[in-house]
């Protein structure tokens, strides 16, 4: 009697222990609601992945980006082809910062929604889930884009495994309705180090590089398109000021006489890209603004 009464007591104990570690446990995250949005993420929190709606994405167009033109073509016509259920290509936009880059995913995105294009944002560190996001959207009628922005790794790191085995390296093919648009200001995606061109070796006249530099390659060479951005001349800065001050409606006289202020602005920033350029029209615009509602 004694005994069973042990055992019943300690059943009891674990029922409850039990008890409360299923009250510590996450529910299930929801499946995303594909009709709430055309751009999403992938967030985490304690170790569980789910596609979060964005209500708001960026509204630029193809038509706001300027002095691209090359790179605009070859993005547009690649993505053309897969929401029409064509082969079509993984796309690497490498090049100089602020040229347009993420701006230029963006606007594909407001380009082609309408033909159902979908755009799921993933943080580098988040690359690891790349498997369970593709499984998510294996299936689905919708077309999705896989953005992966300001994308670069160091040695070692797990995320690049799982991206190069989305990309090409799994055992099972990649869904036909997922592409992965990543940029980067590398265009191999990792750093390369001085060191690494005493690896090169001379084989019949032909030069061969060492094992760590074709490593790096492998990964940039399994997207099908690579797109390069350079950096922009003093006329091509000014013309996108100007382009963004008509966005912003500004006259042509406010315009004509802000020349030396956006070159000024653009020395006190270093650069002159796109973004430095819209950042000066927001910031004239802003100020022309503050200063129509001062005179009321």
């Amino acid at each position: 009697m004694t005994d069973d009464r042990q055992l019943s007591r300690l059943l009891s104990r674990a029922e409850a222990v039990l008890e409360r570690f299923e009250a510590t446990l996450l529910p299930a995250p929801p499946l995303p609601d594909w009709q709430s949005a055309i751009a999403f993420r992938w967030r985490k929190n304690n170790g569980r992945g789910w596609l979060q709606a964005v209500p708001h994405p960026h509204p630029i167009r193809l038509a706001n980006l300027n002095n691209i033109n090359d790179q605009k073509t070859r993005i547009a016509q690649n993505t053309q082809q897969f929401v029409a259920g064509r082969q079509a290509n993984n796309v690497l936009l490498t090049g100089a910062r602020g040229s347009g880059k993420s701006s230029l995913v963006k606007a594909v995105l407001n380009e082609f929604s309408s033909r159902g294009l979908r755009l799921i944002e993933v943080d580098k560190d988040d690359l690891v889930d790349l498997a369970d996001i593709v499984d998510l959207l294996e299936g689905r009628p919708e077309r999705f884009i896989i953005f992966c922005d300001d994308l670069s790794f160091e040695a070692g790191e797990t995320a690049y495994k799982a991206l190069k085995s989305v990309l090409d390296g799994s055992i099972s093919a990649p869904p036909d309705n997922v592409l992965i648009y990543a940029t980067s200001n590398r265009r191999h995606l990792m750093p390369e180090y001085f060191t690494e061109n005493l690896e090169t070796r001379r084989v019949d006249d032909e030069i061969h590089p060492g094992e760590t530099t074709e490593e790096k390659i492998s990964l940039s060479e399994r997207f099908g398109l690579w797109i390069s951005f350079y950096p922009f001349s003093q006329d091509d800065y000014l013309n996108i000021v100007r382009h963004w001050l008509q966005h912003f409606g500004l006259s042509k006289k406010i315009i004509a006489e802000c020349e030396r202020d956006a070159l000024n602005w653009a020395l006190g920033r270093g650069s002159r890209s796109g973004r430095v350029a819209w950042q000066f029209a927001r910031d004239l615009a802003g100020q022309q603004a503050l200063g129509r509602e001062k005179s009321l």
